[in-house]
């Protein structure tokens, strides 16, 4: 398939294409060998606050995290 860059360096990626990717929003882009991948990305929305509150009330301290990335770094 064919895709032109437009004056703003837009590319439109064919709905033959896109329709085989359900939901996609983002993708990764690189270039390897002169050749342009693209990488579809699944964002996911998190609120920051519900994440901190989840912490607490679990009982997760920077000791713990300390201690689990040491573990994870020793394997």
């Amino acid at each position: 398939m064919l895709a032109k860059i437009t004056s703003k360096n837009q590319i439109t990626i064919p709905k033959a294409v896109m329709s085989q990717l359900s939901n996609v929003e983002y993708f990764d882009i690189k270039l390897e060998d002169g050749i342009v991948m693209l990488k579809p990305i699944k964002v996911y929305d998190t609120n920051l606050e519900s994440i901190r509150s989840k912490i607490k009330k679990l009982g997760v301290s920077e000791d713990c995290v300390k201690e689990a990335v040491q573990w994870a770094r020793s394997k």
